[in-house]
């Protein structure tokens, strides 16, 4: 009976260390993962905000919608016609 109490605590400790192993293996690799995403994120905000400034100090700032001519909303066509098409 003592020699089979003295296996299942070598067992039990060995099986114990495996799931030590297992659970820092596992959130080891959630760490890098999300690191690792962390840095993607951080390169492409960084490219984002690089390329919304340079588009807002050669394009302007606002929305596209704006920037159209509102008076060619307002022709017949026209008058479109006579305007863009023939010249």
């Amino acid at each position: 009976m003592k020699f089979l109490k003295i296996l299942l605590a070598i067992i039990g400790l060995i099986l114990g260390i495996y799931l030590f192993f297992w659970v820092f293996g596992l959130l080891s690799s959630l760490l890098w993962y999300g690191v690792m995403i962390a840095i993607v994120g951080a390169i492409g905000y960084g490219g984002y905000r690089l390329f919304k400034r340079a588009e807002n100090k050669y394009v302007g700032s606002g929305a596209a919608r704006d920037s159209l001519d509102s008076r060619d909303y307002n022709m017949t066509w026209d008058e479109y016609e006579r305007k863009y098409l023939h010249k």
